[in-house]
């Protein structure tokens, strides 16, 4: 696998989708960085990491809104992957770009760690543009 962000954005796109309750992918440091980012500004229920061998996965509760079935819509409606293997986007903390007008974020690496870009804004850094989420 080339890249694997893309591979859990995808996963978690698929699986909303689908309408499943929760999606598991192999784990590793970054897409637990994300998969924070992502419960803490309300995106999805929880995530928990299990310690498996040969290697622990990431289990994510996927967040939807309506009480029956007919209704149900998920919280996330559209995710992107930015910065790829092949063609790496940097950038100033001044040009951090607004997803869809300020209602959705995007996740930054930068050197203080994975964060949103309204993060990276108030700490003046800038960094690689992982992902849009909205």
């Amino acid at each position: 696998m080339t890249d694997p962000i893309a591979d859990m954005l995808t996963r978690i796109r698929n699986a909303l989708m689908a309408g499943h309750e929760s999606v598991e992918m192999p784990s590793s440091k970054m897409k637990v960085a994300i998969a924070k980012i992502l419960k803490d500004e309300g995106y999805i229920d929880n995530y928990k990491v299990v310690p498996l061998k040969p290697q622990p996965r990431l289990v994510i509760k996927l967040k939807y809104l309506g009480r029956t079935l007919k209704e149900r819509r998920p919280v996330i409606t559209g995710l992107k992957r930015v910065s790829k293997p092949g063609r790496r986007i940097y950038t100033h903390a001044r040009d951090i770009p607004w997803v869809r007008s300020g209602m959705g974020i995007a996740i930054l690496s930068t050197p203080k760690g994975v964060i949103t870009g309204q993060q990276a804004r108030r700490l003046n850094v800038g960094g690689e543009i992982i992902c849009y989420v909205w």
